[in-house]
């Protein structure tokens, strides 16, 4: 009877209830959940996507005449979307359509001069560099060359 006397007087020594516990771990999984969920789209952030191999070295983006000055058309470079632009000077520009942050497409905007990409409001310049918004690189720019009637667009080569 004296050790009955003391198990109710003292309550560490008596277990736990299990709803108490099943409540525990209901309310940690919970708040490790939302911890996740803070903090998978920082890193998605700060880690770009990766950049994929484009898979053509050269391609016919269009016909000379075909654009008019102040201009862009979206062309397929591989797998890939291409920006054609067709400068007020008449010179042609070529530069990947594909936003650095999470790969949206970009557009030319001709009454600001520059690329713009709808999904985050990011902005390159016509050089293709990136000059606001969440883009962490510049776009990658192609070479532009005349070739009879085509304009044939080619990645740069490395020296």
């Amino acid at each position: 009877m004296v050790a009955d006397a003391k198990s109710v007087a003292d309550p560490k020594s008596q277990p736990e209830p299990a709803r108490r516990r099943l409540i525990e771990i209901l309310l940690g999984g919970g708040l490790l959940a939302s911890f996740a969920s803070f903090v998978y789209p920082v890193l998605r952030y700060l880690v770009p996507p990766p950049v994929a191999e484009l898979g053509a070295d050269q391609v016919i983006a269009g016909k000379i005449g075909e654009l008019k000055p102040n201009s862009a058309k979206i062309f397929r470079f591989g797998s890939r979307p291409g920006l054609l632009i067709r400068n007020t000077d008449g010179s042609y520009r070529a530069l990947s359509a594909t936003c650095t942050h999470l790969g949206c497409i970009v557009q030319y905007r001709g009454d600001l001069l520059e690329i713009w990409c709808a999904c985050h409001n990011g902005l390159y310049d016509l050089n293709g560099r990136n000059i606001s918004g969440p883009p962490p690189r510049p776009l990658e720019v192609y070479e532009v060359h005349l070739r009879e009637d085509d304009v044939v667009v080619s990645r740069k080569r490395e020296a």
